[in-house]
């Protein structure tokens, strides 16, 4: 359904910074940095737009702000990377929003909650 989501920040080298170090938890990297964003995904992706996620400043150049309601779920392999993904995030400036563990939303949803550096909100999520 989604080829790629893109975050708004207004320090992109912090944001670059958490996500340098969650994002490989989950089996991606940077792949790409352009004037005034980064690109997480596959070497595979680049290009295709599919399987991104981008974090990067306003091309309308007024101040990024999270949504209110809106949250991005990334999909983990196992519990232990929503684990690992929770506690590096914690470490490099995320906000705990919900610790690792089950959910009332179906008996496998295994899930942590986390703001990123500018306040856009994570779910990481094993449905295994």
């Amino acid at each position: 359904m989604f080829g790629h989501v893109m975050l708004g920040t207004n320090d992109l080298d912090t944001s670059m910074v958490f996500y340098d170090e969650t994002m490989p938890v989950l089996g991606y990297t940077r792949v790409e940095t352009g004037d005034g964003y980064a690109q997480y995904g596959r070497p595979e992706d680049v290009g295709t737009g599919l399987n991104c996620l981008f974090v990067g400043l306003p091309l309308d150049r007024k101040p990024a702000s999270p949504g209110n309601g809106v949250n991005i779920a990334l999909l983990a392999q196992t519990r232990q990377q929503v684990i690992d993904f929770h506690g590096i995030a914690l470490q490099h400036g995320g906000q705990d929003e919900g610790g690792p563990g089950l959910r009332d939303v179906h008996p496998s949803f295994f899930a942590a909650y986390v703001r990123d550096p500018a306040g856009n909100k994570l779910v990481i999520v094993c449905h295994h």
